[in-house]
C-alpha cells in the first residue's frame, strides 16, 4: 500500500501526515507513507486544494484535515 500526503508543508498538511502515521499504527498496517511537497507533483495528482490524501493512486480526501477515524476508514477501504 502506498499513501501520499500532499501539501505545501503547512500545519494542516503536517497534521494529516501525523494522522496517517497514527492510523497505520492503530490498524497495525504497513504502508509506504510519502509526504509530497512539490507543487508540480501535487497539481499533476489532481489535488486542487491541500492537504490531500492519496491511497494507492486514488484521491480520498483534499482541502481539509479528516479525522483520525476517517483516515482509518480510508485505509481499511483501500485494502
Amino acid at each position: 500500500m502506498e499513501i501520499k500526503v500532499l501539501g505545501s508543508g503547512c500545519a494542516n498538511c503536517k497534521r494529516l501526515h501525523q494522522l496517517a502515521e497514527l492510523a497505520l499504527r492503530d490498524l497495525n498496517k504497513e504502508a509506504n507513507l510519502i509526504y509530497v511537497t512539490d507543487m508540480m507533483e501535487i497539481a499533476n495528482a489532481g489535488i486542487l486544494k491541500t492537504p490531500g490524501l492519496v491511497i494507492n493512486n486514488k484521491i480520498v480526501s483534499y482541502g481539509r484535515v479528516p479525522t483520525l477515524d476517517e483516515v482509518k476508514s480510508f485505509i481499511q477501504n483501500a485494502i
